[in-house]
């Protein structure tokens, strides 16, 4: 049965631990790719807000938190997930909204959630990855670490699917060619996470 976004929405909503946590395929990279993916994961920056105004990042703050209380219940925890996602997001050139759709997907914000092909983490990165494009002793349950190896994939697959991201998330979770996955994404982006500064929202009336 294909899921339609508003389903795969739902499924999300009942906080299902892992759904959809699949297998990114191992595949050999080009040495440049694989160069510059190293330099991405090993590159170490204290996260922070990336916006134009800082108010719109204060904005973003503090209805993300809102919005993710329920799952992340202590403020301090959830604060610094989130501006690790919007940092690393931001600086692998991702929709910060995308990708929390995609982690609530993925592990149901479960920092040390593990499926049963072995991706690790929020974004279930798998190991392979460490052998690819970084070193043995990262920690992918490390939250900086774990983000910053998802949006480097991520990005990865956008960039060989020139912009397609369906087939970038297919990628992702190792399930290319196939819908469920990308619709329970999107879905999820659409009814959970989509976000305007409130100046564009003004703008746009």
């Amino acid at each position: 049965m294909r899921l339609t976004p508003a389903l795969a929405a739902i499924l999300c909503a009942l906080s299902l631990p892992a759904v959809w946590a699949g297998a990114q395929r191992e595949e050999a990279l080009s040495a440049t790719v694989a160069s510059a993916m190293h330099r991405s994961v090993s590159d170490v920056n204290a996260p922070r807000l990336v916006f134009a105004r800082p108010q719109d990042g204060i904005a973003w703050l503090s209805e993300m938190s809102r919005r993710l209380e329920k799952r992340v219940p202590d403020p301090w925890v959830r604060e610094r997930l989130l501006v690790a996602v919007q940092y690393e997001a931001s600086r692998a050139g991702l929709d910060p909204q995308l990708v929390l759709a995609l982690i609530q997907v993925e592990s149901n914000f479960r920092k040390y959630a593990i499926s049963s092909v072995g991706a690790r983490g929020l974004m279930q990165v798998m190991p392979f990855w460490q052998r690819s494009i970084g070193s043995p002793d990262h920690d992918l349950f490390d939250l900086t670490t774990n983000l910053r190896y998802g949006c480097a994939i991520l990005r990865h697959y956008l960039d060989i699917e020139r912009g397609n991201l369906s087939r970038a998330l297919g990628r992702y979770n190792g399930s290319l060619g196939q819908p469920q996955y990308p619709d329970a994404v999107l879905g999820t982006l659409r009814s959970s996470w989509q976000w305007a500064p409130p100046m564009a929202t003004l703008a746009q009336n």
